[in-house]
């Protein structure tokens, strides 16, 4: 049997790169829902804990607070009288708590401390399954870079061959963009915080209900939901907000600059990598996409602009804000779930990614020996004179190309070359500098 979806429903339909993903799942309004009343059930606790409500009271907020008692579309339909879905939230949590203790629902609090709690909740779960991905993809291209260790292929400059490198320095390279992004997102996650700050950052109430200490109050509240304690209110001081977006961004952009290479590598007149299962075309059957790829290479021109908008929410006026604290609440989200999804896809690309080292020789010999031209010049100064090796190297390139002849060929003719060793000079497998022992190093980073 199948059930039809409300119209309203988002079931990622337009958003391959985080439909159906976890963090997608973590992301959702019924997760969000399941944020907001473990913020309010962890701050009853917290009165409970300092003996400011009665233990009773604690038991029957946190009994209540299960999402399914609650109907999103309801709140969702109310949401708009107060502007944010804290307001009828509390009224049904209320409700659900009964008369002895309901008054213990959300004492104290504003909305947003109940907001911005929820909304770190949210972050640090899609935070641990995007680190989780994150995992996956640097095993799985430390193991690419360390067995393609010496594996040459040509570097590429401004769309043109260069000079070779090895396909495991690129993949090293790949991998440490992977535990910088992971490197942010732990430090990111484990510093959220929760949010105490009373209607205008002073927690005025809590006082009146008799908290003595408005420190010992946060850090138990933090405690009790499992986030950091903020050292004052950040109603309006949105460090939290900003760390988030630069550490989302970042994470994107790092898993774009992976797909944007692969991308580039498995284009059919390359050839070097390919994915390991590509996706169908509607109209060529021929087709194998690059499908993850393009995905992640989405993701990662998405992600700054969303970032932008969480920053712009810095500028955020008086004790609370008009509009800036409301703009985040939808791009961060989408932020979490669209890096969350590229997460997971990057994973699924590097565990799968192909590699076809025939591919790479192919494409090293394609400009006839002249990939080689930097090292021949470096190496001929010496018996030439640098002057005259610049001009003999620059008069056989034009040669190579007007003559259709390989470099080599050409050096060979050259009577005053007769006692240097060319073979060893223009094998590209032998010009590729220090990059095994790059690679190591960048291997020994965990």
């Amino acid at each position: 049997m199948t059930f039809a979806s409300p119209p309203c429903a988002d079931t990622g339909l337009l958003a391959p790169e985080w439909g159906l993903s976890k963090a997608a799942s973590e992301t959702g309004d019924h997760a969000y829902l399941r944020a907001l009343l473990d913020a309010e059930a962890g701050l009853t606790r917290a009165q409970a804990a300092l003996g400011l409500a009665p233990a009773e009271a604690a038991a029957a907020v946190t009994e209540a607070a299960v999402p399914d008692r609650f109907g999103l579309g309801s709140l969702a339909a109310r949401t708009p009288d107060g502007g944010n879905p804290v307001i009828p939230l509390v009224a049904d949590l209320t409700r659900a708590v009964g008369e002895e203790y309901g008054p213990y629902v959300h004492r104290g609090a504003t909305s947003q401390d109940i907001m911005d709690t929820a909304t770190m909740l949210v972050a640090v779960r899609t935070l641990g399954l995007v680190l989780a991905d994150l995992g996956r993809t640097e095993r799985a291209l430390a193991a690419l870079a360390a067995e393609h260790r010496d594996t040459a292929m040509p570097g590429r400059t401004l769309t043109q061959h260069a000079v070779p490198t090895t396909f495991g320095l690129k993949a090293a390279g790949w991998r440490s963009l992977v535990l910088d992004a992971a490197d942010r997102a732990t430090l990111v996650r484990d510093s959220l915080p929760a949010q105490l700050a009373g209607a205008a950052g002073t927690l005025a109430a809590f006082q009146a209900y008799g908290a003595p200490d408005a420190a010992a109050l946060t850090r138990e509240y933090a405690r009790e939901v499992g986030l950091a304690a903020p050292a004052l209110p950040w109603h309006t001081l949105r460090t939290p907000i900003a760390d988030l977006a630069g550490c989302l961004a970042l994470t994107a952009g790092a898993l774009g600059k992976f797909a944007v290479d692969v991308l580039t590598l498995s284009r059919t007149e390359i050839g070097e990598v390919s994915e390991g299962s590509g996706g169908g075309s509607s109209a060529m059957p021929h087709k194998a996409n690059p499908v993850r790829s393009t995905l992640l290479v989405a993701a990662g021109r998405r992600a700054p602009q969303l970032a932008a908008t969480l920053y712009g929410s810095l500028a955020a006026e008086d004790e609370r804000p008009a509009g800036a604290w409301h703009a985040e609440w939808e791009p961060l989200r989408d932020l979490l779930r669209l890096v969350g999804g590229a997460a997971s896809h990057a994973a699924g690309l590097a565990e799968g990614l192909r590699v076809h080292p025939a591919a790479m020789r192919r494409n090293l010999d394609a400009t006839r020996g002249l990939i080689v031209s930097e090292r021949l010049s470096a190496a001929l100064s010496p018996v030439l004179g640098r002057t005259r090796a610049k001009e003999l190297l620059t008069e056989l390139a034009r040669r190579v190309h007007a003559e259709d002849r390989s470099l080599i060929e050409l050096l060979a003719e050259q009577a005053e070359l007769q006692d240097v060793d060319l073979d060893d000079l223009t094998d590209p497998a032998r010009c590729t500098g220090f990059a095994g022992a790059l690679t190591d190093r960048a291997l020994e980073r965990h």
